[in-house]
């Protein structure tokens, strides 16, 4: 499901307009080739990529560059919406629908009109909720929950996984016929650890940014540039973000970011017990990624945002990753 760089000629000119993406890397070059030509048309677009890598960033520049610019651009979680509730958030719902319904509400399809939706998370929706998804996309109409009253869908939609779209179908978490409803057009974020020297570029962005906004022209070391090079960023660019921002926040004048990594990259390819999982061949999936989030827990000690970065999740994910296990356990002492 990749595009070659030599599908698109010379002449193409990457992001003449402002974007909120960066990046002179090539495989960032090669991200905005394929924005700039996707972006104009109504084409629906899956972006795959790492947790933090600048998926959302990535939709959004998608609809600055489309015809649906001055419509609204919508974002909705799949992993973060109760299963029972995801399908008011996405069609709305009528007043009485359902205990609590105590006035009509309009679903991200019908606020999103003449704009473009962003599906972020998309495996994480439950299956029978993507079969109801699909017909929409399909047909372009839909209801809202408890309406005899059709509804017309004019909404581009863009959808965001973090997991390998192929792998998500064979795991069962993504219907096949959605899959490619949703990939017409693909586009694959790179993970910020290749892409060079962008780390330094975007460092000295969130750094120049936090300046302007408090007055002060702080700068990085000479040893905070070399963590730079040397971290692998495994949260990508949100974990690069925080952590000049952190930086920032405890700094004087010149900012050091190692004290601020726990991961900072290792020489050779030692690991310790605390980094080594141990799993015994024939355990239930279940058990084995309930054991690895766990112990990336411990690892972090106890720090959500930071051990959600390393599993490749949003943090939205892990808290309900982490509540349904705690729903497991009282159902099985009860």
């Amino acid at each position: 499901m990749n595009i070659a760089r030599s599908d698109f000629p010379e002449s193409v000119v990457p992001f003449a307009a402002p974007s909120p993406l960066l990046g002179d890397s090539e495989a960032m070059q090669e991200v905005f080739r394929l924005i700039e030509r996707v972006g104009p048309t109504e084409a629906s677009v899956l972006l795959t990529g790492e947790s933090g890598s600048g998926k959302e960033l990535a939709a959004q520049s998608i609809h600055d560059r489309s015809a649906r610019r001055g419509g609204p651009f919508l974002a909705i979680n799949g992993g973060a919406i109760p299963a029972g509730l995801i399908e008011a958030e996405l069609f709305g719902y009528e007043k009485g629908s359902f205990t609590g319904a105590i006035r009509a509400h309009a679903g991200v399809f019908e606020r999103a009109q003449g704009g473009t939706l962003l599906l972020d998370e998309v495996t994480e929706m439950p299956l029978d909720m993507q079969t109801r998804l699909l017909r929409v996309l399909e047909s372009r109409k839909f209801y809202r929950v408890g309406a005899s009253t059709e509804f017309s869908s004019d909404v581009r939609v863009i959808a965001s996984t973090n997991r390998c779209p192929l792998q998500a179908v064979q795991n069962g978490q993504l219907r096949e016929d959605l899959l490619y409803r949703l990939a017409v057009f693909p586009i694959d974020m790179p993970p910020l650890r290749s892409r060079g020297g962008d780390v330094e570029l975007l460092a000295e962005h969130f750094l120049s940014e936090l300046n302007v906004q408090s007055r002060t022209q702080k700068r990085l070391s000479a040893m905070a540039r070399m963590t730079l090079k040397q971290h692998t960023w495994p949260g990508n660019v949100r974990e690069l973000k925080n952590c000049i921002e952190r930086a920032f926040i405890l700094g004087d004048q010149t900012l050091e970011l190692a004290p601020l990594i726990q991961n900072t990259a290792r020489g050779g390819d030692t690991v310790s017990d605390r980094e080594r999982l141990d799993i015994r061949v024939g355990s239930r999936i279940y058990d084995m990624e309930r054991s690895l989030i766990e112990a990336t827990l411990d690892y972090f000690k106890g720090n959500k945002r930071r051990a959600a970065d390393a599993l490749g999740c949003s943090l939205k994910t892990l808290y309900n990753k982490l509540n349904g296990y705690s729903q497991n356990q009282e159902c099985a002492s009860s």
